[in-house]
C-alpha cells in the first residue's frame, strides 16, 4: 500500500490531526482502566491464595509435630519391648 505524504500541512488538518490523537489516546486510557480492575480482581484472588496457603502451612505444623511425637512414642514402645525380652532372658 502506498502512502503520499504531504509536503505541507494546514492548521484545520494539524488540529483534526491533534483531536483523534486525542481520541485514540482516550480510548487507550479507558482499556488501561479495565485492566486496572482485573489486576484488582486478580490481587483479590492472590490474597485468598495466601490465606488459603497459610492455614495449610499451620495444619502441615501440627502434622509434622504429631508425625514426630508418634515416631518418638513408637520408638519408646519398641525399647520397652526389647529391654523386657532382654530382661526376660
Amino acid at each position: 500500500m502506498h502512502v503520499e505524504m504531504r509536503e505541507s500541512w494546514t492548521d484545520e488538518r494539524l488540529d483534526e490531526f491533534g483531536k483523534r490523537i486525542d481520541e485514540r489516546f482516550d480510548r487507550v486510557d479507558e482499556r488501561f482502566e479495565e485492566v486496572d480492575r482485573r489486576f484488582e480482581q486478580v490481587d483479590k484472588r492472590f490474597d485468598r491464595i495466601e490465606r488459603r496457603l497459610d492455614i495449610l502451612a499451620g495444619s502441615l505444623e501440627s502434622m509434622q509435630r504429631t508425625m514426630v511425637l508418634g515416631v518418638i512414642a513408637l520408638f519408646s514402645a519398641y525399647a520397652a519391648g526389647f529391654a523386657a525380652l532382654i530382661t526376660q532372658v
